[in-house]
């Protein structure tokens, strides 16, 4: 095995890639499309250090999939190139982009093989077109469309990229500063997904898995006199609202919990905790936005949401269809798949002793296919 470290690079906002579903996190099959890659050359080279550079937002999630070294990106992809190389260690660095997907096992292998034959070994493409540049044709032989991965001298790399200077890729930063490069061929195959439509040319990446997911969510909050009630999205006429942090809204909280809890994804305290200041008395709603924009980020959507209230007071029945309304417009579903139930207690416990009230919710979700998007 060589002295090598691999480094993916998917740090980016995906902005151009005009889905919901950020490119990193679209399904190949159960896995993202990080993951997918992140094994795919594992298998090609065993026992390799893998460091995943991401938004630093996407971090904790991914965690849950592997224990790679995660490192947190930039604004520019030097910048996260930079952060990941100061886990790098190794003689040499194998770098490549998250969105180059479909990579031939026989260009890793190449690469691995030519190591320091060159300060920096870089697969690329030719062209068949005539080439014009500044509105004057050129030589379409001496032309080069670069791909990744890029096998690079680590000492050499670090250097380079220390320098006050943006590059879009490795080898133009160590050609720039009179390295040595080595060309090997690349392959059609190996195109970036940038545009949604470039997903057309990806031959290797399979329809996500038709699996269901069931999350469960439960919350309870006492009341608190001479503050407003927000139930289910709503303000509820009542002389009483609910002790908490936040608004203390307990039937969204437990929604939060249950579409967190379908995908693995923690619960509402790890992600909005009570000892942020920035939570304070915050509405409720917001946090549940905040929640399905991030299911959606990742690859999910939602399915129905089933809600049970348990409270002697004050009465729901009036509020159901306001509730509904309320979260259906935040997550973007019909209204009929959105269920809201309320039941006392028959004035047991907590609940029925008018103390507070309780909260229960369940949630269904599944992979957003990104095929069906493709043929509309």
């Amino acid at each position: 095995m060589p002295d090598l470290t691999l480094v993916l690079l998917g740090a980016g906002k995906s902005t151009r890639f005009g889905c919901k579903t950020k490119k990193q996190w679209i399904r190949v099959g159960d896995d993202p499309l990080w993951f997918y890659l992140a094994k795919k050359l594992e298998e090609i080279i065993k026992n390799i250090k893998i460091i995943i550079v991401s938004d630093e937002a996407d971090i904790k999630y991914m965690k849950n999939y592997a224990s790679y070294i995660f490192v947190k990106g930039g604004s520019e992809r030097q910048e996260s190139l930079s952060n990941a190389l100061r886990e790098v260690e190794s003689e040499f660095v194998l770098v490549t982009d998250i969105a180059r997907a479909c990579i031939d096992d026989k260009i890793i292998k190449e690469l691995i093989e030519k190591r320091g034959k060159a300060d920096v070994i870089v697969p690329y493409i030719g062209v068949n077109d005539t080439v014009h540049f500044n509105s004057r044709p050129i030589d379409r032989n001496g032309v080069k469309l670069i791909q990744t991965p890029q096998l690079s001298k680590t000492k050499i790399l670090k250097k380079v990229l220390s320098k006050d200077k943006l590059y879009t890729d490795e080898s133009s930063a160590i050609l720039d500063n009179g390295g040595s490069i080595c060309y090997i061929d690349g392959s059609k195959s190996a195109h970036k997904l940038t545009f949604f439509d470039d997903l057309s040319h990806l031959d290797c990446l399979t329809p996500p898995s038709n699996e269901s997911f069931v999350g469960f969510g439960y919350d309870v909050h006492p009341f608190e006199k001479g503050k407003k009630m927000f139930l289910g999205g709503v303000e509820i006429e009542f002389d009483s609202g609910f002790r908490a942090h936040s608004d203390g809204d307990v039937a969204l909280h437990a929604l939060i919990d249950s579409l967190l809890g379908a995908i693995g994804a923690g619960d509402i305290g790890e992600i909005f905790p009570d000892s942020d200041d920035n939570y304070k008395d915050i509405d409720s709603k917001i946090l549940l936005q905040k929640v399905a924009s991030f299911i959606s980020r990742v690859g999910y959507e939602i399915i129905n949401c089933d809600i049970t209230i348990c409270a002697e007071v004050p009465k729901i029945s009036p509020y159901k269809d306001k509730m509904r309304k309320s979260i259906s417009g935040i997550l973007g579903l019909a209204m009929q798949k959105i269920n809201i139930k309320a039941t006392t207690t028959e004035k047991l416990g907590f609940v029925g002793k008018k103390e507070g009230v309780s909260v229960y919710a369940t949630s269904l979700l599944r992979y957003s296919d990104w095929t069906k998007e493709a043929d509309k």
